[in-house]
């Protein structure tokens, strides 16, 4: 019987891609908005929409509201076209973080648990990512959630991806039984707006103490111990 919901961030939580990111992420900027990409956008726990805004006002972009919210659609598309002409890069330049692979076995096997995404990424680009390391194969991927693609903030696109997967699977997932694995302190914000469990995974940007005065129910150094791992989702909040 399912009884656990086990939400994935990709980036910088399973894999590091930003070396294909950056230049992808910039042939998108420079066809979409007429401009060079200068200076890269913060894009540590953020959506695909939240980094391209914050792009146009790092590199002097002015554009009324109503213009730059025109330009997200065009803009991930152009992105998902520009990474999909890299994707044999992904694995050339990218890595598989310590243990991501191992953690997402484990969790597979565990009993009455289904996996699956809440990431930044647009649907087509989160699937490149997962595709490019095998690691689709874990995950459910027709409930999880996309940033990129649905146009909600994580906190209410992780209660929206959770009642995807009640009605799927025909279960409750409240509270702390829908666990959200990632890296950064906005996704342990996400978490806690949709009171879901946190477990943060000091794999990205945040040090394990910013994660823990972030407020995260559990924080990990890395994805290296199964077991550990096991525990965080499987204890009680």
């Amino acid at each position: 019987m399912i009884q656990r919901l086990v939400l994935w961030n990709i980036d910088l939580t399973l894999v590091d891609v930003a070396k294909v990111m950056r230049p992808a992420y910039a042939e998108a900027f420079r066809k979409v908005t007429g401009r060079p990409l200068v200076q890269l956008p913060q894009l540590a726990g953020r959506t695909e929409p939240e980094a391209f805004f914050d792009a146009l006002a790092r590199n002097g972009v002015s554009l009324r509201d109503d213009e730059s919210e025109r330009l997200v659609g065009p803009f991930g598309a152009e992105l998902a076209t520009a990474l999909e002409a890299r994707k044999e890069q992904l694995v050339a330049e990218g890595q598989l973080l310590p243990g991501a692979e191992q953690a997402l076995a484990a969790v597979a096997q565990a009993d009455g648990v289904v996996q699956s995404v809440l990431t930044g990424s647009s649907r087509p680009n989160a699937a490149l990512k997962l595709r490019a390391f095998r690691l689709d194969r874990y995950l459910d991927m027709s409930v999880g959630g996309f940033a990129g693609s649905d146009p909600y903030p994580k906190g209410a696109l992780l209660e929206l991806t959770r009642q995807r997967a009640e009605e799927k699977y025909r279960t409750r997932f409240g509270g702390t039984a829908t666990i959200y694995v990632a890296d950064s302190p906005r996704d342990v914000e996400a978490a806690s707006i949709a009171g879901a469990k946190s477990v943060a995974v000091a794999s990205g940007r945040a040090s394990s103490g910013e994660l823990r005065d972030s407020g995260a129910d559990v924080v990990l150094p890395d994805l290296t111990a199964p077991r550990a791992l096991i525990r965080a989702i499987t204890s009680p909040a």
